[in-house]
């Protein structure tokens, strides 16, 4: 199975919704600026290596809300091993892939879509070095 190991919100003032998310829950949040389409990561959890220690638990991110992007609402990104294969795979159940996989540098290969139902899910090949990463931390849980 391909995991969730990420969640994005759409935010409108990344201030006020920093200030939010910060005063209700304690998450730390981190704007990556315009060259990375003013995305804002959220840390909700204790990390190592930049993923989670505690099983279960993932961090997130924050994109601008904008009326011409499909579906602006919270979604999850989804782990997997060949982006694609699994693009290839998601239009075949019947979903929709958004465009063409972008690069985030020193994370892995991203790309958006929309399934059956129409929500926006996204889906992550995460580089070489971080799948390694995943291997080991499963590895050592077991």
């Amino acid at each position: 199975m391909d995991p969730v190991v990420h969640f994005e919100f759409p935010y409108v003032d990344p201030r006020r919704m920093a200030k939010f998310y910060k005063a209700a829950f304690g998450w730390q949040t981190k704007e990556l600026g315009q060259e990375s389409g003013n995305y804002v990561l959220a840390t909700t959890t204790e990390t190592d290596e930049s993923r989670p220690k505690r099983a279960g638990a993932i961090n997130g991110g924050f994109f601008p809300r904008k009326k011409d992007w499909p579906g602006p609402h919270p979604s999850v990104v989804i782990a997997v091993e060949n982006i694609t294969r699994s693009m290839k795979k998601v239009a075949k159940a019947g979903g929709k892939v958004l465009g063409e996989p972008m690069e985030i540098p020193g994370i892995g290969q991203y790309v958006s879509f929309t399934d059956s139902e129409g929500n926006r899910v996204a889906m992550l090949q995460p580089t070489a070095e971080n799948m390694e990463k995943a291997r080991r931390r499963r590895k050592a849980q077991r």
